[in-house]
């Protein structure tokens, strides 16, 4: 089914963020309500199924080696944990499992056959399957699918413009390279960014305005708020006002009206009546369970709590598209050569000098 997509200029996206509060949740809530059901909301769980060690430097995460987080390395989990997960999640009501490996980009190899393994096992449980895994390539993609991979999140994070001074150590256009190749085998795309970066609001907009430019646009998009963790660059960052993100996720739904609008990190901070608002003022997807990768988040039974007071419902597996099929070809790989990644040659002295505040520390 075709979907008619209105075009936004910059222009126009910051007219609508700079609405006044009541009047956008309200705009906002009427959008939803006509593109959405206002009382349903897709439950997904995150686990970190390869924690710590990555090589970026990436400001804001606790799971890059430079920095001095307390974040131990761990390999790749087990396919049996990963089952036992999925059951326990699927138990608690959620409908999707991601599965977050902290890489720069997948290697082919053991470590990959075996998610491609996990895939097909928690596709097989009737249970939508997204990873995010870092950049990936063409085949990358093909293989995903075919085992079953029902989405990909690839966070844009920021603006093209405010993203050279969060990274250093991947390019902006590296990200939109993996979303083409993920959209090329109809993998459902999640992209979003994250919020109390230091960023401005043209930022803000500039990042809004990348996702809406993506065509498909994407399926889902997680509206983050910063956890400052101790040891990264952002440690002393102010935490986002809960009027920020709601005005975030207000501006989001009004123009991606189709997509699913999450509320991501940072929930634990909020409120039930700030979460509230910003269900009104369009958020239809959450991440519940006590964990995302590494950072906390509420528990299930806080979420069916508040579910209940709200009078929402969790969302059905595979309502928003057909479950994929697993093909035996996943495990035929195709690639004939190494993927070119580029390697900025910019520095940021933030992520320099808490680079160096970690190995001193770790003397």
């Amino acid at each position: 089914m075709s979907v008619d997509i209105k075009s936004w200029s910059r222009e126009e996206i910051r007219a609508v963020y700079d609405r006044p509060l009541l009047q956008l949740i309200y705009d906002a809530a009427e959008v939803h309500r006509e593109h959405n059901d206002p009382l349903e909301v897709q439950v997904s769980k995150l686990i970190s199924i390869k924690t710590g060690g990555c090589s970026e430097d990436c400001g804001y995460c606790p799971q890059a080696a430079r920095y001095h987080t307390g974040v131990e390395a761990v390999p790749l989990m087990s396919i049996d944990e990963v089952r036992k997960d999925a059951e326990e999640a699927k138990a608690s009501g959620a409908s999707r499992l991601c599965m977050g490996a902290a890489w720069r980009n997948v290697q082919e190899g053991k470590d990959f056959d075996n998610v491609l393994e996990m895939v097909k096992l928690v596709n097989g449980m009737d249970m939508e399957v997204c990873c995010t895994l870092g950049m990936i390539t063409d085949d990358q993609a093909r293989r995903l699918a075919d085992a079953g991979l029902y989405a990909y999140n690839h966070n844009v994070d920021t603006s093209e413009e405010y993203y050279k001074e969060i990274i250093s150590t991947r390019g902006y256009d590296d990200r939109l390279k993996t979303i083409k190749h993920v959209q090329k085998w109809n993998i459902g795309v999640c992209s979003g960014g994250i919020i109390g970066m230091g960023e401005t609001v043209d930022d803000r907009i500039g990042m809004l305005l990348t996702l809406v430019n993506l065509s498909p646009q994407p399926d889902s998009v997680p509206i983050n708020a910063l956890v400052p963790v101790e040891g990264t660059p952002m440690a002393e960052n102010y935490k986002v006002p809960i009027w920020d993100v709601v005005r975030m996720i207000a501006t989001a739904r009004i123009v991606l009206p189709h997509a699913s609008v999450r509320l991501s990190a940072g929930r634990l901070e909020m409120s039930q009546e700030g979460q509230a608002l910003a269900f009104m003022a369009g958020a239809n997807s959450i991440f519940a369970g006590d964990k995302l990768l590494t950072t906390p988040n509420p528990e299930f039974n806080q979420d069916k709590e508040l579910f209940e007071i709200l009078g929402l419902k969790p969302k059905a597996a595979f309502k928003d598209g057909d479950q994929p099929e697993t093909k035996e070809s996943y495990k035929e790989s195709g690639a004939t050569e190494k993927p070119k990644w580029s390697r900025p040659a910019h520095t940021i002295d933030a992520n320099i000098e808490a680079s160096k505040k970690g190995k001193e520390e770790a003397v």
